[in-house]
């Protein structure tokens, strides 16, 4: 049996309040086409559909859009839900989108939904397991102790029998301790939402959703296939990818990622203004930095000819690299205004002191201040 493990669409989500819609779309065909190339039985999609639980109508037309391809095309969905989405709404038409081959979990409800397929190995049993918290599960199980993620994921579980002989795939969107994280993705305080990937014990295969970097968490088997697009410039080095997942007899598993090209890019770049002028035209989104001693106050928008779609816009020179710690003997209270600005002015500026211009403009001011003009 053949899989495709994708995760963390964030379909709606908005990157620096630039809208991602026409990107996600593209991906998400992208995805489609991959399933459908490669006979994928089904797609496994763990967590977080969607950036928030209230979703728009747009983001809903994407994602019943990817979902209604990959019917057509003959490939089945399966589908848990995420900390950023609402279970109630994940579940929408749920009995009727099943009949199609659309398989939805938005809410653990104390039993854990299992989907028993068949295939020339014999059959395999697939769990449904929606992001869960200790609050979420504490109330099914009024005889555990139950205070961390871990205590909560393992009496979620403890009613499998995981050595029966049988084929079985678990989805899951949880933090594993030890995966690399980035800036994008959000954690409990403290660390209490990390599960050891023991808890996973005696699956063929873990689906997981959570982590926006493709990795295994620990094992081969236990995954996260990271988000398709980058969603934050921490993740400019990711290469994004989707996960196919060959499923044999029992043990026999194989795992190979599959890059996803993305209309535009996000980067990184960094140079001068005579450097980052001179290199070709970019519809990809950036982050820029500067790094001339002194810059322009048009330069933003000169580089915008290049890069309209920059999304971040900083200088880095010596100015702004310089830690300045204003400490209690610099003798500030023997100082009047003006010398104070001219310190301050000398150190922001590389101990260059003020022209004899600038300091008439300021005492100028000062003076205006006084005499209640400002």
């Amino acid at each position: 049996m053949r899989f495709l493990h994708t995760a963390d669409l964030h379909i709606g989500k908005r990157l620096f309040d630039v809208s991602m819609a026409g990107q996600q779309r593209e991906i998400l065909h992208q995805i489609a086409e991959i399933a459908i190339e490669k006979q994928c039985d089904a797609v496994l999609i763990a967590g977080d559909i969607y950036d928030k639980p209230a979703p728009s109508a747009e983001a809903m037309g994407i994602f019943d859009t990817f979902v209604s391809e990959l019917i057509l095309g003959g490939v089945s969905v399966y589908a848990i839900s995420g900390n950023h989405d609402s279970g109630e709404r994940i579940c929408y038409l749920s009995v009727l989108l099943e009949e199609r081959g659309v398989v939805l979990q938005g809410k653990y409800e104390g039993n854990l939904f299992c989907k028993t397929l068949s295939d020339e190995y014999g059959e395999l049993d697939l769990y449904m397991l929606p992001f869960i918290k200790p609050l979420t599960v504490r109330g099914y199980f009024p005889e555990v102790e139950m205070e961390t993620y871990e205590e909560a994921l393992r009496a979620a579980l403890a009613s499998i029998d995981r050595e029966d002989g049988r084929r079985k795939i678990l989805m899951s969107h949880q933090f594993v301790i030890g995966s690399s994280t980035c800036d994008s993705e959000e954690f409990a305080i403290g660390g209490l939402d990390g599960i050891s990937v023991g808890a996973y014990d005696g699956f063929d295969y873990v689906a997981l959703g959570h982590i926006h970097g493709p990795q295994k968490a620990g094992k081969d088997t236990v995954r996260y296939s990271g988000t398709p697009l980058k969603y934050s410039f921490s993740e400019v080095s990711h290469k994004k990818s989707v996960t196919v997942v060959d499923i044999k007899e029992k043990g026999q598993v194989h795992c190979q990622q599959i890059l996803l090209k993305p209309l535009h890019d996000l980067r990184i770049v960094r140079g001068t203004m005579a450097e980052l002028m001179e290199m070709p035209y970019s519809e990809d989104y950036v982050q820029i930095i500067l790094t001339d001693e002194e810059v322009a106050p048009d330069a933003r928008i000169s580089l915008s000819m290049v890069f309209p779609n920059m999304l971040k816009f900083s200088v880095e020179n010596a100015k702004t690299m310089l830690e300045w710690e204003a400490s209690d003997d610099m003798g500030a209270e023997d100082k009047n205004p003006l010398q104070m600005m001219e310190d301050f002015y000398c150190q922001q500026n590389n101990n260059v002191e003020m022209s004899e211009r600038q300091r008439n403009v300021l005492v100028e001011m000062l003076e205006g201040m006084k005499g209640g003009v400002y």
